[in-house]
């Protein structure tokens, strides 16, 4: 789609998977305007473009080839309910409008950054909120959620990043760690038009461009979850962009949300991956990793589904023996070709912390 600018036609390059991205710029915060220190640093990323894609991930990126990674497809045979599973609790989520949020085009998503006051229990830790952003497909093709169920791809998908804020002192601490982030996942279809969205999505327009921000009066952002909040899918996973690291404990919440036709099309059309001077726009489009391998683990879900049968947390760990598991890790470590030796001992050490760790806590026998 061409744009008109100074009076002359551009053509607009359209970008099938992810955006070239670069260093980005940071921000200081202030009281009431939020925003996150440090975070751009290990993720400001060369998101891999050209005919290969996210298949190039690993040759730069080696836990992007490795296990524990998400997006994943929820279907019947890796599901298991538990019963243990409880509603998150939200706490400080309600942001007064007198405060304000930090929203950005990042080059490769729009992101806004939230309160550190904002946390989240009824995990194995308390987890502080960071920032959120989503994925979407584009305007030919409504089907850009990350995570599937079922096979079925939703319209986007909005993700809701937090970092362990009992173990680690900010989220560049917390993202390498195998307990480090927990990140709560919105599954958006189309529906009648949302006003919550619209506190954020009315925004896209002053930040169009690469490096844009613009300023969010506060509200509350659990209004952008779905009413049912005690019915999810539950599984540890890993970063969706590089450097894909582990260290995410997924909730995806069954029921989606619904946001209109109209919204829909702005979050497909209105934002570019490159810089306001750019003499070829490139769209933003299509941001979102496929589904990946889920291999050697369950998920676990809060709700009845099918002819699922009741568990317990301790019962299941036994039921998946985590010996087998930890060498499956290492195969597929030692399998991928492009790995470096160095790359493939980092990830069975990865493996082996998180078994060590699991014996200290007393939930794994030795």
């Amino acid at each position: 789609m061409p744009v008109l600018a100074q009076g002359k036609v551009i053509p607009v390059r359209t970008q099938s998977k992810f955006c070239d991205t670069s260093k980005h710029r940071g921000t200081a915060g202030t009281v009431t305007v939020f925003v996150l220190l440090l975070l751009d640093k290990p993720v400001s990323l060369l998101i891999y473009t050209g005919p290969d894609g996210e298949k190039a991930w690993p040759k730069k990126y080696p836990f992007c080839g490795g296990v524990f990674q998400s997006p994943i497809d929820f279907h019947k045979d890796i599901l298991q309910y538990d019963s243990n599973l409880l509603p998150l609790e939200f706490v400080g989520y309600n942001v007064p409008s007198t405060d304000q949020f930090t929203l950005t085009n990042n080059g490769h998503s729009v992101k806004m950054y939230l309160s550190p006051t904002m946390y989240i229990r009824n995990l194995p830790f308390e987890y502080a909120a960071s920032q959120l952003h989503l994925h979407w497909g584009n305007r030919n093709k409504s089907e850009g959620s990350e995570h599937t169920i079922g096979g079925k791809h939703f319209a986007a998908e909005l993700h809701i990043v937090h970092y362990n804020s009992e173990k680690y002192p900010d989220i560049t601490a917390a993202m390498d760690k195998a307990d480090g982030l927990a990140v709560l996942a919105i599954l958006l279809e189309i529906g009648p038009f949302n006003p919550t969205y619209e506190k954020i999505f009315r925004h896209f327009r002053n930040v169009k461009y690469k490096d844009q921000m613009a300023l969010v009066p506060g509200f509350n952002i659990q209004e952008l979850l779905p009413n049912r909040l005690d019915e999810y899918y539950r599984y540890e996973g890993s970063l969706t962009t590089p450097p894909c690291y582990p260290s995410v404990l997924w909730t995806v919440f069954r029921h989606p949300v619904k946001i209109s036709q109209e919204q829909l099309r702005a979050l497909e059309t209105a934002m570019y991956c490159t810089e306001s001077d750019d003499p070829e726009p490139l769209e933003m489009v299509d941001n979102f990793r496929h589904v990946q391998k889920f291999d050697e683990r369950l998920v676990f879900i809060s709700f009845h589904e099918g002819k699922l049968h009741e568990q317990t947390v301790s019962s299941l760990l036994f039921s998946v023996d985590p010996r087998a598991k930890l060498i499956s890790g290492m195969t597929a470590a030692l399998s991928i070709s492009h790995w470096s030796f160095l790359s493939a001992i980092t990830l069975v050490s990865w493996q082996l912390c998180k078994l060590s760790q699991d014996i200290l806590k007393g939930i794994l026998p030795l």
